[in-house]
């Protein structure tokens, strides 16, 4: 078995070859990560996110545009807003972690800033690292982080996350802080994007917990966040802690659940690309090759999910009408078998979703015998 890094290199140079020699890697972010974890069964997902291919360029050259992405004017507004927030070293921001999460430490004053430049993903992870170790063995002083650097092993392959911010309480303990344009409104935010941003946070959690383990002795990691948004209509930042713990705990479950990259590259046909420069009727075949596991909720997370969606349809598959449904009809997978199996053309009699199916068919058919008789009388 060749050593770790050869493999690394070889699993770096097929994606590559899968990405397109040309075309540069999209990373992938907590966003994307929290999407990915939402369904783990999608192979094509998973590979597309690690060999680092930009979905939304992919769908637009298959013929089927993402509606995905931020308006110009959200992300001037929201970059403006996280400007204010951060002025002057922090000092609004450690106001509000030390109001809403921590009133028992000393108020914030003379924070520390540390600077978390380097070159690469890899060296500002490695600096982001040095600044917390650095934070730990200065007790009773706040730090605020920007934008960090964090690394978390997904399928086999490291996917580098930035968060808004990480903020150092003086026992020593992080907090995740994450910033966002939408407004509090009475103190309350709209579930959705509440929901959203517990979802990217967990995460940036999840990333700091395995951090956190490789340091002697482990910083506790606060499974509450920092949601700082505008207040009512103002620009003025007001905040919120958020409970992440269960949105933590499925991301990890769903991460651990991804087949590793290299075992779904190793089942590709050789010379499989997803540039999108080639003819779409080869983008498309090589697309094909990955099987996905489509869902209506693909919709709101997936560049790609039209166009999974629209195969979707042409093959008669369960899952377009949601996992719900899929789950209860058992081995059926198409509409034309579950049809079938409800006329009693085919399908096990004894299978218990076969027998609810053939069940309400009868039914159905006992409330239409019924009703064909009436006579509806016609409006004055």
């Amino acid at each position: 078995m060749p050593p770790p890094r050869t493999r690394e290199k070889e699993l770096r140079h097929r994606l590559a070859e899968l990405r397109g020699p040309e075309v540069p890697a999209k990373a992938l972010d907590a966003r994307a990560l929290a999407a990915l974890a939402a369904n783990p069964g999608c192979r094509r997902r998973a590979i597309l996110d690690g060999a680092g291919v930009n979905k939304a360029v992919l769908a637009d050259a298959l013929g089927s545009p993402s509606v995905f992405g931020q308006s110009q004017f959200a992300f001037v507004r929201g970059n403006a807003f996280e400007a204010k927030v951060k002025a002057d070293g922090g000092t609004e921001l450690l106001r509000l972690a030390h109001e809403k999460l921590d009133r028992a430490a000393e108020p914030p004053a003379g924070a520390r800033v540390p600077d978390l430049t380097a070159q690469g993903p890899r060296g500002r992870t490695a600096r982001t690292e040095l600044a917390l170790r650095e934070a730990g063995e200065a007790p009773g002083v706040w730090t605020l982080l920007d934008h960090p650097m964090l690394a978390l092993e997904v399928a086999g392959s490291p996917a580098f996350l930035e968060p808004d911010a990480v903020v150092v309480h003086p026992d020593g303990s992080w907090t995740v802080v994450e910033i966002k344009s939408f407004p509090m409104l009475d103190g309350a935010a709209d579930p959705a994007k509440v929901g959203a941003a517990a979802r990217q946070a967990a995460v940036y959690v999840l990333a700091l917990e395995r951090l956190a383990a490789r340091l002697d002795p482990a910083p506790r990691v606060r499974h509450r966040i920092l949601l700082v948004c505008p207040k009512d209509f103002s620009n003025l930042p007001t905040a919120s802690a958020v409970d992440v713990r269960k949105q933590r705990a499925v991301t990890a479950r769903q991460l651990d659940r991804l087949t590793r990259i290299e075992e779904i590259a190793d089942t590709l046909p050789e010379g499989t690309c997803f540039s999108p420069e080639l003819p779409a009727e080869r983008l498309a075949e090589a697309v094909e090759a990955v099987p996905a596991t489509y869902a209506p909720e693909c919709l709101s997370a997936c560049e790609l999910a039209f166009h999974c969606r629209d195969r979707s349809r042409a093959q008669g598959a369960v899952t377009r009408l949601g996992r719900p449904v899929r789950a209860e009809l058992g081995g059926l997978t198409t509409v034309g078998e579950v049809l079938a199996a409800a006329r009693g053309e085919a399908g096990d009699p004894d299978d218990p979703a076969v027998a609810a199916l053939r069940r309400a068919a009868a039914l159905r058919a006992e409330a239409l015998e019924a009703a064909a008789p009436l006579e509806v009388a016609p409006c004055p």
